[in-house]
């Protein structure tokens, strides 16, 4: 329902905001702007998006499947069975979908985009497949989606690529603060949704997360003490070092357990378009509304507001020149991508100013909050999101600002 809701405004207010402008200036060629944005939109959505996604989603699909007649998947969800059974009570134990977050939960923290998806949308599958209300989200999916859009990502290739590719001469240096701000915004999605579920924070999940944070922080000291050179080396090429670790392991793993490879892997292929299929007319609905938001300058208007709000309370400005990369995060992946490389491109700005790294973190600190919301609960069928929308967009909140005060702390 509230999807039904956001959707419908994206449109309402770029026909509205449109007719303002043709009132006021004169400049009747904005809808012929926004017609256009719409339909590149909805082509993208199906060529850009969709055939790749086809792609991906084959491949890993059919890893899963060896993965799991191997029982790898089973072996990993028994180990973090403890702290994973306490935020999904729902779950029956030993549930296949438990080691199919985790594999989605990995390949995230790993950078592992590509990965993550195939993994996270078999895991919202096997979750609908326990679901007593069909169509209706429960509360395992929910805290599920909710994690998966604070993006926790340890290692955050992609933005340091964006940032290479900038010619930044310091490309790497948003890595400490992009973890930090992620993790942030995880601890932030597990404490909206656990409060909201009535979750039992008890002595094992308290002493699982303090676990992980000490982790975390013990890697990002390590991280830190190492040279730039280093450093560089191990965020531009770890990414690529693990996923043909990850995909090889599988494969070797299925061969010692002396399963047929190959037709492990061709069963599970054979769900990659079936999930496509259901994937791409919630792709295309929603993809064009955020498109039709961006052209008629909406977003540019909540900038002006926000710039002039901050100014008027005596604080300092510097921030609000990213600010809409992390606006439109969580609505386009894709969006925020270009926002980001328009602000690198920026001959007053550029990627090492403090625009530029504030964007970055913004980039890399979330994830595409109503994307995931289309892409994952459109996969099985969900049309009632119950409390999704807000926990997932009040996580992001809270992530922009410990983002922003990140930032300050680093760069400022």
């Amino acid at each position: 329902m509230v999807l039904n809701y956001v959707w419908i405004a994206f449109f309402v207010v770029a026909f509205l905001v449109a007719l303002v402008k043709v009132v006021i200036t004169g400049d009747i060629s904005i809808f012929s702007t926004i017609v256009t944005s719409i339909l590149n939109t909805c082509k993208v959505a199906v060529v850009d998006i969709g055939i790749p996604l086809s792609g991906m989603m084959i491949f890993f699909l059919g890893l899963m499947k060896i993965a799991e007649n191997a029982g790898a998947i089973n072996l990993l969800a028994k180990i973090i069975n403890p702290f994973m059974k306490r935020l999904f009570p729902e779950i029956p134990e030993n549930h296949k979908s438990m080691g199919e977050m985790v594999m989605n939960f990995s390949a995230n923290m790993l950078g592992l985009d590509n990965a993550a998806t195939p993994f996270g949308l078999k895991a919202m599958k096997s979750l609908e497949e326990i679901n007593p209300n069909k169509g209706t989200a429960s509360n395992s999916q929910i805290m599920f989606l909710v994690l998966h859009t604070s993006g926790l990502t340890l290692i955050p290739l992609s933005i340091i690529g964006y940032r290479v590719a900038a010619k930044s001469a310091e490309p790497s240096s948003i890595f400490i603060p992009c973890v930090l701000a992620t993790l942030s915004a995880t601890l932030a999605s597990v404490l909206i949704v656990g409060i909201k579920q009535r979750l039992k924070f008890d002595a094992v999940l308290l002493s699982w997360l303090g676990g992980i944070l000490s982790v975390i922080i013990g890697v990002l000291v390590v991280i830190n003490n190492v040279s730039a050179s280093t450093k560089d080396l191990i965020t531009n090429h770890s990414g690529n070092i693990i996923m043909l670790s990850l995909i090889t392991g599988i494969i070797i793993g299925g061969f010692y357990k002396k399963i047929n490879v190959f037709d492990s892997f061709i069963d599970g292929a054979k769900e990659g378009f079936d999930v496509v299929l259901k994937i791409l007319p919630y792709l295309v609905g929603m993809l064009a509304a955020i498109a039709a938001f961006r052209e008629c300058g909406a977003l540019g208007y909540i900038t002006d507001v926000i710039r002039f709000a901050v100014v008027g309370c005596g604080i300092d400005p510097a921030f609000v020149d990213a600010l809409p990369v992390a606006i439109m995060k969580p609505f386009s992946g894709s969006g925020a991508r270009g926002l980001l490389v328009s602000i690198f491109e920026n001959p007053a700005l550029g990627p090492d100013s403090f625009a530029g790294k504030m964007a970055s973190i913004f980039q890399g600190s979330a994830d595409t909050t109503f994307y995931i919301i289309a892409l994952y609960f459109g996969s099985v069928g969900i049309k009632n999101v119950r409390y999704s929308v807000w926990a997932g967009m009040m996580a992001d909140f809270l992530g922009v600002i410990a983002a922003v005060i990140i930032a300050y702390m680093f760069f400022k």
